[in-house]
């Protein structure tokens, strides 16, 4: 079978759209998509120091990889920052692909660590945790954006960039709705950006199958060991859920998300996003004192 857009032979179906891709013409179709997505969203800005959290997956590695093409001919540049939780056997395999990555195509690389940032690693603050208070990903996960938050600062950039894709976007909403939480549903939507350092999802409306098989084709390393801690949460479950009905019902994820920015966008008005000062430690946040300190703290370690 030929490709609907050249001659070579069809290695790519795209199903919800029914186009049938060479690997050249598929590889460009994702690239055309993150432009578009960050054109319609504005971004990125002319002369933007652009930082892109890479964490040796197959959704930062590939965003960096298209973001470095296209700041060849558009006025930004990048800088990778990369995040060391402290998991033992599981980052050392990642920071040296990254570091490897980052070299061979050019890019900055600069690692900050839990140790140094909070004095802690994860997996130290995992044995001091009560389990029924919170669990890893969330400890995780509220640590590794005040890091990224750190480096951008540190580093001077006018916007974060993550890998996030079109199915990261659909979980976190499901997550969100079941936890109740209503005002970081509000939050969701791509144009918003008022907070000090803008915060962007280029591959916010790309497949999670679509990266893999861009990584795959353009022979991008990534991090082949999964966090020892995944499926601790409710997220695996979502997105296996999602992809059985995505597999029933081609073009589902798409109309979610479609659906998604238009209840983000009603309740982005309704609620508003309010910035406060942590009383703790000074940093941006929405309430008295920020997740990092609460956290620390709960932790006995603030």
């Amino acid at each position: 079978m030929k490709c609907d857009w050249c001659e070579n032979t069809v290695v790519y179906s795209r199903k919800y759209s029914g186009e049938n891709l060479c690997s050249s013409c598929f590889s460009k179709s994702i690239v055309r998509k993150t432009i578009k997505t960050i054109s319609k969203y504005k971004m990125i800005n002319s002369g933007d120091v652009v930082g892109v959290a890479v964490s040796g997956g197959k959704d930062s590695l590939s965003l960096l990889y298209i973001l470095k093409q296209i700041s060849l001919n558009h006025n930004f540049t990048l800088k990778a920052i990369t995040i060391d939780e402290g998991i033992p056997g599981y980052r050392d395999e990642a920071l040296e692909i990254v570091n490897d990555f980052c070299n061979k195509i050019q890019v900055e690389h600069n690692v900050y660590s839990y140790e140094k940032l909070f004095g802690t690693t994860l997996e130290q603050s995992l044995e001091i945790r009560e389990k029924e208070k919170i669990s890893s990903c969330s400890i995780c996960g509220i640590l590794r954006r005040r890091a990224i938050d750190f480096g951008a600062n540190k580093l001077g950039v006018d916007v974060v960039a993550t890998g996030h894709n079109l199915d990261d976007f659909i979980q976190t909403f499901i997550i969100n709705l079941l936890s109740g939480d209503v005002n970081k549903i509000s939050w969701m939507d791509p144009e918003l950006s008022n907070n000090k350092t803008r915060k962007i999802k280029p591959f916010c409306e790309i497949y999670e199958n679509e990266i893999v098989f861009y990584a795959f084709t353009n022979k991008i390393p990534f991090q082949s060991e999964e966090c020892p801690h995944m499926n601790e949460g409710i997220r695996t479950e979502i997105r296996n859920f999602l992809n059985l009905l995505e597999k029933n019902h081609i073009g589902i994820k798409n109309n979610m998300y479609r659906s998604i920015l238009k209840v983000s966008s009603v309740l982005k008005d309704e609620t508003g996003k309010k910035w406060k000062t942590c009383s703790k430690c000074g940093s941006e946040c929405t309430g008295d004192v920020c997740s990092v300190c609460s956290t620390l703290l709960n932790l006995g370690l603030n």
